[in-house]
């Protein structure tokens, strides 16, 4: 299936991004593409895994959610507004960053461009350190890394001024959402229901691959937490060695799970952006965050004597 889109910007938002694109340098271009990655996948990934696999599941868990949700509503808007990609209207702007993932002009894979995916994710996730951990550094983060995430996206032309900037509120929105939900709900069950009740309307008129992905990510989660706190109840590590193993293990893991699970399946098909390929990919994330998150751990446990005395001893 075909994805047209909607054509709708200011012509100061082109003109903004055909000035940064014509008097920024290749280099300093080159490093706003890199702040990028702080909304993408692989980064999510890292920074989740790392922390509930080592640092503090508990709050593993609440950052995993506040990602989930970003990856759910972000293209839950996306998709009433339909609002193609700046490189898609323009000659005036250029698209300068490598789009890995198929055809950078086929919106089924890539998503709308309103609001942005990447402002989003970034705002929600350090959004959410900040509210978990709660140290300034991440506070200070919280408001530095979302924002260079955002101009990079407008740099790299990617997106419009107003893609990142509605980007960031519903970003810092969610956390609010979150941390109000974590307040009034303590029964897993009840959360699990809010969180339906909110996401799976999606289903009945979303048509980009960004939201099943969310909402994959979301029933993996939601499935794996009971489960994991009933049958495995790993333990988190301050060992260096093991907090680098679990990190480095669960991130090959993911990438190798998630080819493996396409296998079955041709590349026509999966980039088809059928309903069919949008259920496939949804269920897709959703096993492999279940094994990440509720399976895997229980490797950690084979691993208890790697790195024995060299973990850190807490202050008497």
């Amino acid at each position: 299936m075909t994805l047209i889109g909607n054509s709708f910007y200011f012509d100061w938002e082109l003109s903004l991004m055909e000035w940064l694109q014509s008097n920024l340098s290749s280099a300093v271009l080159s490093v706003l593409s890199f702040f990028s990655f702080f909304g993408e996948e692989l980064f999510l990934v890292l920074v989740l895994g790392f922390l509930y696999w080592s640092w503090d599941k508990e709050k593993g868990r609440a950052v995993g959610i506040n990602i989930a949700l970003a990856c759910i509503l972000n293209p839950m808007v996306k998709n009433v507004f339909l609002r193609r990609r700046p490189y898609m209207e323009s000659e005036r702007v250029a698209l300068l960053r490598e789009i890995a993932g198929g055809d950078p002009n086929n919106l089924s894979l890539q998503g709308y461009s309103f609001p942005s995916g990447h402002s989003t994710n970034a705002a929600a996730l350090f959004g959410a350190l900040a509210f978990n951990l709660k140290a300034r550094i991440f506070a200070v983060l919280a408001v530095i890394c979302p924002l260079l995430v955002a101009v990079s996206r407008v740099a790299v032309g990617a997106h419009f001024p107003t893609d990142v900037l509605v980007g960031l509120l519903l970003g810092y929105a969610i956390v609010l959402l979150c941390a109000f939900l974590q307040r009034k709900i303590h029964s897993h069950a009840v959360l699990s229901a809010v969180l339906l009740v909110i996401t799976v309307p999606g289903f009945f008129y979303c048509r980009s691959g960004d939201y099943y992905t969310g909402m994959g990510i979301l029933f993996g989660l939601l499935a794996a937490i009971p489960v994991e706190k009933k049958y495995v109840r790993f333990e988190n590590t301050r060992c260096p060695v093991r907090m680098i193993l679990r990190l480095v293990i669960g991130a090959a893991l993911f990438f190798g799970l998630n080819t493996l699970l396409k296998l079955p399946f041709s590349t026509a098909f999966l980039d088809g952006g059928t309903f069919a390929a949008l259920l496939v990919r949804c269920a897709r994330y959703a096993v492999l965050i279940f094994l990440l998150f509720a399976v895997y751990p229980i490797a950690f446990r084979y691993t208890a004597k790697i790195g024995a005395g060299k973990e850190p001893q807490p202050r008497q």
